[in-house]
């Protein structure tokens, strides 16, 4: 077991199976030392959670739970891309939040994705990002995170 998998035990998170494109996309792609990752849904068990928008009766600590669900399925991509145990450092996540016009707490809710890759990926799981707001997403979905993901030469 590498310190990943090992680190993802410690924490008492299960990598899900990786989520197939929704559409004429790849899940993930990568280039040089980079690997960046499409959309990820707050998926659990093959189904969406956390449906709806901001400001309009999803709160923001569902909004939170929503982001860290797509930030385990990040992981799950970067496992699937069989690079796990080879992540340099995450370096930038985008984050949208399906929200109302008057809502104004994307940071708080994209925290969700962000906290729980540093809690894996420790220091290196630090990145710079992007969290804006949308009227809509996918399926209802009331948040998406993709990522650009740094891998080790090795």
């Amino acid at each position: 077991m590498g310190n990943i998998a090992r680190r993802l035990a410690e924490l008492g998170l299960t990598l899900p199976t990786a989520s197939a494109p929704a559409a004429n996309y790849a899940p993930f792609a990568a280039t040089g030392n980079l690997l960046f990752i499409a959309g990820q849904l707050p998926l659990k068990d093959g189904k969406l959670h956390h449906c709806g928008r901001l400001g309009d009766g999803v709160t923001v600590e569902a909004g939170y739970q929503a982001a860290r669900l797509c930030a385990l399925n990040i992981i799950a991509q970067i496992n699937a891309a069989g690079a796990l145990e080879k992540v340099a450092r995450i370096v930038r996540l985008g984050g949208f939040v399906a929200c109302t016009a008057e809502f104004t707490d994307h940071p708080k809710v994209v925290n969700g994705a962000s906290d729980l890759l540093v809690e894996v990926f420790g220091d290196a799981g630090r990145h710079a990002r992007a969290a804006v707001g949308c009227p809509a997403l996918p399926l209802g979905a009331a948040v998406e995170v993709d990522a650009i993901v740094e891998l080790t030469d090795s």
